[in-house]
């Protein structure tokens, strides 16, 4: 999981095994920014409408998530039409993940200890951020 700025550079990255689900990874990955201020908003697809990750978000880190309900959502909307017009946005961290596969070790993560694939991890984002810097 990842968090990019405004301009599609990392933020922070975590990584997991593949069985959790992403909304429980947000916390986390807040947790593995590199920069010191907390980001104001986070956006993400539909997989992160939760309620309860949404209020635990604006409480406790006073981060507002801008998520896409789901068509099979039960409870009203929590989510008017002027937060969801920065969704559009989103294509900046799917672009992220395009330079992340520039990289061949981690398209298929061929690394059997996780220290190893996250070190080439953070190696594939120094070297984004130096291209961009």
């Amino acid at each position: 999981m990842a968090i990019a700025d405004r301009h599609g550079l990392p933020l922070a990255v975590h990584v997991a095994s593949a069985s959790p689900h992403e909304c429980t990874l947000v916390e986390a990955t807040l947790r593995q920014r590199w920069v010191k201020p907390q980001p104001q908003r986070l956006i993400g697809d539909k997989a992160y409408d939760s309620d309860p990750l949404d209020r635990k978000l604006r409480e406790k880190q006073k981060v507002e998530l801008i998520a896409p309900h789901k068509e099979n959502r039960r409870k009203p909307a929590t989510q008017d039409g002027r937060s969801l017009r920065r969704y559009c946005r989103r294509w900046k961290i799917e672009r992220f993940f395009a330079w992340l596969h520039n990289f061949r070790r981690l398209v298929t993560r061929w690394e059997r200890k996780l220290d190893n694939y996250r070190a080439m991890l953070y190696l594939g984002c120094i070297v984004i951020l130096l291209r961009h810097l």
